[in-house]
């Protein structure tokens, strides 16, 4: 495996859906997955707490988090980009 492959990092999609913490926003990110035995896909939810350097996110802003080193206890993603702001 090269160097390359090794240090690529995971990037996601989501909405801001908290920004109450210091420099921390929680991010909602949604799956599609069909159901293991009736196939009907189903949407899952998974929340991520990532990195706000600039306190710029705020709650509804549609934003890409990347995977990065451990941060805090339970913070291993940093927002990379705000893409769409909230009304």
């Amino acid at each position: 495996m090269s160097d390359q492959a090794k240090t690529r990092k995971r990037t996601l999609e989501g909405v801001v859906v908290s920004d109450k913490m210091d420099k921390t926003v929680v991010v909602a990110v949604q799956r599609l997955t069909p159901h293991p035995l009736y196939g009907r896909v189903m949407r899952r939810t998974a929340k991520y707490k990532a990195h706000d350097e600039a306190n710029d996110c705020h709650q509804g802003d549609r934003v890409a988090i990347q995977e990065c080193r451990p941060l805090s206890k339970d913070k291993c993603w940093r927002v990379i980009a705000v893409l769409e702001r909230a009304r």
